[in-house]
């Protein structure tokens, strides 16, 4: 059997197999899952101050509430399709891709930027305050518009860890959209507070990445060497 990173951390602990695939599992989802949604908050707190200040709580709460069930939906359709033949390799590079946006976003420190951005949507006396110029309506569409492009790298990222575990899946994203639906501004906190978590979140990214990258070659059922030979 090979090193992997379930099969060390059993061997340290003395801890059955399944059980801890599952556990780390969740752990790998909810840390990807928060350090990814940096972006998100950025642009539901942006589009939130730009409302009249009696809106804003809804438009921030909505706003959460629509990016988790597009990350759900999407997450789901992108598990299904990990059993293609040659999907694992193409989503390898991809989320490479991803691990390098989330190492940009690290370093324009994009958790901090939208920290601010869900403070002023609270704060009455910041942002827009003058008569309503904008729709409830209009400004949830804006924000679906950029979930639906933004969530991608979040759910290339939960799809390729859960491997196709529906179960662990929607368990981990589903703790980790309870966090962010109410308590955004504390985890854009701690995450501009503390940029060590983000780094952690960099480095399970990385190491999904290659798993996943490896088995995208070397797979005998989804591999691409099993579909040239």
């Amino acid at each position: 059997m090979p090193v992997t990173l379930e099969t060390f951390a059993a061997s340290l602990f003395n801890w059955e197999l399944p059980v801890l695939d599952q556990f780390l599992g969740f752990g790998q989802i909810i840390i990807a899952d928060l350090v990814l949604s940096g972006d998100n908050a950025l642009i539901i707190g942006m589009a939130a101050a730009g409302l009249a200040p009696d809106l804003r709580k809804k438009a921030i709460l909505y706003g959460m509430v629509i990016a988790a069930v597009l990350r759900v939906v999407f997450a789901i359709v992108a598990t299904k399709l990990l059993g293609i033949p040659g999907i694992y390799f193409i989503g390898g590079i991809l989320l490479f891709w991803v691990c390098w946006r989330l190492f940009s976003e690290i370093r324009e420190r994009v958790d901090e930027q939208a920290e601010h951005a869900l403070e002023a949507a609270a704060d009455d006396n910041e942002g827009y305050t003058g008569p309503p110029k904008r729709s409830l309506s209009s400004a949830l569409i804006s924000i679906t518009i950029a979930d639906v492009s933004m969530s991608l790298d979040n759910v290339l990222a939960v799809a390729a860890i859960a491997d196709g575990d529906t179960r662990q899946l929607v368990f981990g994203l589903g703790l980790a959209i309870v966090l962010m639906a109410f308590a955004a501004t504390m985890i854009m906190k701690l995450l501009a507070k503390y940029p060590w978590i983000s780094w952690a979140g960099l480095a399970v990214l990385l190491y999904v990445s290659a798993d996943m990258l490896y088995r995208g070659v070397f797979d005998e059922r989804t591999g691409i060497l099993a579909l040239i030979t």
